[in-house]
């Protein structure tokens, strides 16, 4: 009765792959697979080009990278070129009459006339009362100081100069910042009228704690220049430690394990006696929940008897559950054991599969790159439209001032009997074919990138499949491995199935992108949203959370049948979808082995590298010599911090290469045991030390005597 009720559950998901004599390791004869999604696929990425070309004609990211003056000029480029600095007349204007958001979102336009400069004021400076009557040459330009707008005559009195706003009134000790003139904080003021030199503090501060990071930036890129060599160094270091963890599995991977599970097992240990003292005493003295009630205040729960009983509880359970598995799954865990060393003598074989992931890391960079230069050439297209702002519309001569209308800034106002009248910028303008469909473009653009980011990495994994694949099918290793394994595959996977993977990536992008939106929706109603709303909204965020995780586990094995038999993506995702299925606890016990080792040795990769940083860089390594001196430094947690981000994405690199390989390699034993049965004419082509633990025997020996003949 159990073995018909097991066929039956095993016939729910499909039959037992049938033995194919033909079969040798990855097809070699196969067609183009899912044409019409690779068609689609070079039609997108065809409009993908346009867009670029479009953003490019349209587009001038030179209005992102260069301030403007007053007249629209760019500083820094053109007639301006030996100006490269922005100069605010009254900086105060952007920071007392909007706040600082409705700057930086302007891109640092504020309403005060502007001019390009060759050098900061080093000096606080106002206008003085007897200076007045003097021309702007004597005033300004025979005292150095080339701050008024181009073209302001020499000869011109001072006075007019100030009230048509040609020149600044006041000058304050600046720094360039983001290609602009900032004042610096905590510096000597001038008197400004109607202005106090609180506010003026106050908006200095302000504004240089939102924009201005010129001194930090500056001590950082000095940080980076003096110890990048020594990042190198430690980076070096994640990389030869990651390689000889991989390498070295296929000695240490069985006590490794052992030693983890042990560790784990320990650790609960340590924890239920940890409770249980904490419950005893507690409840020697009588400390209870009731006593307690309820609160807010959890950590006021670690004083009752209750919370430490319900952690011992749950331990316990855990604890029991992890030792009532290594009794009952020790055989599988022997045969995931034995999957990790043979991953290991695969990546020893084929070296090259270490370093793919510079390829795929090249091929992402590009994608980020090409969707950045688009989105900003698009965010830039469209001329910089110009209106009339006066600070204060009431004030006698500005009744009849039309605010907000369009204007030319290289005019002067009309009306100059208004105080403060100016041609500022306002936004750019969005008319034209390719302004009025910039929000689709550049939602085409983000679907372009999602897609080509998925499709990416899709060719990674099935480019690595099928080079593992063809190491597991070699009868005799190394003889019958190929010898450019992974090129073949990277060709093949090129050649045949560029629509199966953009067919794959395309499922992943669309749920992406709506995990997006749904994103987006809760972080705009987050504060109108009521309790109701926001238990419905985490619900559907947790779903496609999920749906994600599982499209990417179920695209990953498609990806490895897709580079051993050449299937299109529906029927290899169906087929690896059964074949796992039907050996589910064999799934979950590698799946959990694998997780445990590689997070041992991300840890092991990145915590001895950041050990080996800290104690560097601060200074606590004594005796190395004058050429191993640590660098003197602004903040020496930079280059730790770098080199353990560093670390952490070499050893995420390597170990995602040997996760492939196990993938690979454990859907081609389960298929190996479903297609071949240890004879003659059916022998199986697993290791020995696999075929060891589930006790079988391979006629290969005769078969080999019959080649030899």
């Amino acid at each position: 009765m159990g073995g018909k009720q097991d066929g039956d559950e095993n016939e729910a998901y499909g039959k037992p792959v049938k033995y194919d004599p033909s079969f040798r390791g990855p097809i070699k004869n196969r067609g183009c697979t899912d044409i019409i999604c690779c068609v689609l696929f070079f039609v997108f990425i065809l409009g993908y080009i346009a867009v670029g070309l479009v953003a490019w004609v349209y587009g001038d990211p030179r209005q992102v990278l260069y301030p403007r003056n007053s007249t629209g000029a760019y500083c820094g480029i053109g007639v301006n070129k030996d100006k490269p600095y922005l100069l605010y007349f009254n900086i105060f204007n952007c920071i007392l009459a909007t706040n600082i958001i409705t700057v930086s979102m302007n891109g640092l336009q504020c309403p005060t006339p502007q001019v390009c400069v060759s050098s900061c004021p080093e000096a606080a400076w106002t206008v003085q009362v007897n200076q007045l009557s003097q021309t702007v040459g004597e005033v300004f330009y025979t005292a150095d100081r080339n701050f008024c707008l181009p073209g302001v005559p020499s000869d011109m009195i001072v006075h007019e100069s100030l009230t048509e706003e040609l020149c600044p009134s006041f000058l304050l000790p600046s720094t360039p910042a983001l290609g602009r003139c900032f004042p610096w904080p905590n510096s000597t003021l001038p008197e400004l009228s109607g202005i106090s030199n609180t506010s003026v503090s106050e908006g200095i501060s302000g504004l240089l704690d939102k924009i201005n990071a010129r001194d930090i930036s500056i001590k950082i890129f000095e940080d980076f220049a003096h110890s990048w060599y020594w990042i190198l160094v430690g980076l070096g270091v994640a990389l030869v430690l990651s390689l000889l963890f991989i390498l070295l599995l296929r000695l240490v991977a069985g006590p490794l394990v052992l030693v983890l599970i042990l560790g784990v097992l320990g650790v609960l240990a340590y924890g239920i006696y940890h409770c249980w003292k904490e419950y005893r005493v507690l409840r020697d003295e009588g400390a209870s929940i009731n006593q307690l009630g309820f609160t807010t205040n959890l950590s006021a729960y670690r004083s009752v008897q209750e919370t430490w009983l319900a952690a011992l509880i749950v331990l316990a359970v855990l604890e029991g559950i992890l030792l009532l598995m290594l009794i009952f799954l020790r055989q599988r865990i022997r045969i995931a054991i034995a999957l990790l060393t043979e991953a290991s003598k695969a990546v020893g074989q084929m070296m090259s599969t270490m370093f793919y992931p510079l390829v795929t890391f090249v091929l992402l960079l590009i994608c980020i790159a090409y969707w950045a230069m688009t989105a900003l050439y698009l965010a830039t297209s469209g001329q910089p439209q110009y209106v009339l702002w006066a600070p204060n519309v009431s004030v006698p001569g500005c009744e009849s001032v039309l605010v907000n209308e369009s204007c030319d800034p290289t005019d002067q106002p009309v009306n100059s009997s208004c105080p403060g009248l100016t041609c500022v910028f306002q936004s750019y303008l969005s008319t034209g074919v390719a302004q009025r469909s910039l929000f689709n473009l550049q939602i085409y653009g983000v679907l372009g990138l999602f897609w080509t980011l998925n499709w990416v990495l899709a060719l990674g994994q099935c480019v690595m499949a099928g080079a593992f694949a063809s190491f597991y099918w070699a009868f005799h290793k190394p003889q019958d491995i190929p010898t450019f394994p992974l090129s073949a595959a990277f060709i093949r996977t090129i050649r045949y199935h560029t629509g199966s993977l953009a067919f794959g990536a395309l499922i992943l992008t669309i749920v992406q992108i709506v995990r997006v939106i749904f994103e987006y929706i809760d972080h705009k109603l987050r504060g109108a949203q009521n309790p109701v709303t926001r238990c419905i909204m985490c619900c559907f965020k947790c779903c496609l959370w999920c749906l994600e995780k599982f499209i990417k586990f179920l695209n990953r094995n498609a990806y490895i049948m897709i580079a051993v038999y050449g299937k299109n993506f529906c029927v290899s995702a169906k087929n690896a979808f059964m074949l796992l299925m039907r050996n589910i606890v064999r799934v979950v016990v590698l799946d959990k082995v694998t997780d445990l080792l590689l997070f041992f040795g991300k840890l092991l990769v990145v915590g001895g590298v950041g050990v080996l940083s800290f104690f560097f860089f601060t200074g606590r390594i004594q005796g190395l010599g004058k050429d191993f001196e640590n660098p003197q430094l602004n903040y020496y947690w930079l280059p730790i911090m770098t080199s353990i981000v560093g670390a952490y994405v070499i050893a995420s690199g390597f170990f995602s290469v040997f996760g492939m390989c196990v993938d690979t390699l454990f859907l081609c034993f389960l298929e190996d045991l479903e297609r071949n049965d240890g004879s003659l004419d059916r022998p199986y082509y697993m290791s020995k030390s696999l075929l060891k633990i589930l006790g079988k025997k391979n006629e290969a020996p005769a078969r080999d005597k019959k080649r030899k003949k």
